[in-house]
């Protein structure tokens, strides 16, 4: 068999981590698409947004972390819609964490409700009126099913004439996908630093004796709308308290800590040279109210369009859950120790697991250079007009001058 055709079959191939498809109708029908669109299987596909049918809105970016099913339907045809649909999410073959549907509408369906009664997360229905989603995946003329692994790369691509049926072959593909911690056939860590003995413990146990005294405040997460970056509070997706640190004493504990304990390892090891800090904060997760933040990016907002990597020192042991999970590269959790701290792009995609017992305490901030803190101040014009402004020279690392 050719190389190329090798390389457009990696979902159903026992080397990229999953079982072969117990017949070859699905290679073909993937194969038979491939050429048709600019989206070469193994590449990553375009990041999109679009409403949900009912409520909501879906957003790929978020998305990722597990296999999905994106297929691009017409309720137009009817009938064939029916049955079409039928033979993709007939039978129970999805779930949250394991492999997702997401049927791309192009034309309104004629009893919207059906197809919103079938809605659970694991399914979803995007309206595409305007093509707009279509014409990136090359299937407004051609409609067509991609698969796509946990990291958002296209693995299969089945044109909806495909001569095998396009449901049986969407099937056996979806049937073929293994966990996703076994998505690339070994296991996958994250690409993380942890640095431990970061902040010292009187500092750690000074925190949090300050949050406990002053208490925190309700902390949103940053959203645009209508162009302007603004905060907003959903305790679906996140349900922490901050405590922004105001103290000139304490600031400087924590900034010095940082710069000669952790801006060595972040040169060294990601061959960045920080010169901005931003946010002097201490958070908590509480069981008591289910803390937990959602999958999320840091920099996807206008308002975040500086930040480059974030860090999450933590203060204290004593809860359970509240760790970092970095869904692109499976399950598995991260934990700094004591005082230690976690370091990672704000690019990745993440989320805090819900605290079950007890409290977790965290200093979280994120770190940046020159050219970030001028994009920062530019996009100031940019935030919602209740949101407080970037203060350039409010935020250096190194307020000496010898970083």
């Amino acid at each position: 068999m050719p190389a190329q055709a090798i390389d457009q079959t990696d979902a159903a191939d026992p080397r990229s981590g999953a079982r072969r498809a117990p017949s070859g109708s699905s290679r073909a029908a993937a194969d038979a698409g491939a050429a048709e669109v600019a989206i070469r299987l193994g590449d990553p596909v375009p990041w999109f947004g679009g409403p949900l049918l009912g409520e909501g809105s879906f957003n790929l970016q978020v998305a990722a972390g597990r296999w999905i099913v994106l297929a691009f339907l017409d309720p137009s045809r009817s009938g064939a819609f029916e049955h079409e649909l039928e033979e993709l999410i007939g039978g129970q073959r999805f779930d949250d964490d394991h492999v997702i549907f997401c049927g791309v509408l192009a034309t309104p369906p004629q009893q919207p409700e059906r197809l919103i009664g079938r809605s659970d997360g694991a399914v979803n229905f995007i309206a595409d009126y305007d093509g707009a989603i279509g014409r990136l995946f090359g299937a407004i003329e051609k409609p067509r099913t991609f698969v796509l692994d946990p990291l958002l790369r296209a693995v299969a691509n089945i044109p909806a004439d495909a001569a095998a049926g396009h449901g049986k072959a969407v099937r056996e593909v979806v049937d073929s996908l293994p966990k996703v911690d076994e998505s690339a056939g070994v296991p996958l860590t994250a690409p993380v630093l942890i640095v431990p003995r970061v902040f010292d413990f009187p500092l750690c146990d000074t925190l949090i004796r300050v949050f406990n005294e002053l208490g925190g405040a309700e902390s949103g997460f940053l959203l645009d709308v209508n162009g302007k970056t603004g905060r907003v509070v959903d305790h679906r997706l996140k349900r922490r308290s901050d405590l922004v640190i105001s103290h000139p004493v304490l600031r400087e504990a924590m900034r010095s800590q940082i710069v000669r304990r952790l801006i060595p390892a972040v040169d060294r090891f990601f061959q960045f040279k920080a010169t901005r800090l931003d946010r002097y904060i201490v958070s908590c997760y509480d069981a008591a109210d289910g803390g937990h933040f959602y999958r999320h990016r840091d920099n996807e907002n206008i308002g975040g369009q500086h930040r480059r990597f974030a860090i999450t020192i933590n203060l204290n042991k004593d809860y359970q859950g509240g760790d970092l999970v970095f869904a692109e590269f499976g399950r598995r959790s991260y934990r700094a120790p004591v005082g230690g701290a976690v370091v990672f792009s704000c690019g990745a995609l993440h989320q805090v697991t819900p605290v079950v017992t007890g409290r977790r305490y965290a200093c979280l901030a994120f770190i940046y250079g020159e050219a970030d803190a001028a994009l920062r101040e530019a996009n100031n014009a940019k935030l919602h007009p209740d949101a407080a402004r970037y203060v350039p020279e409010s935020d250096l690392l190194f307020p000496d001058g010898n970083a």
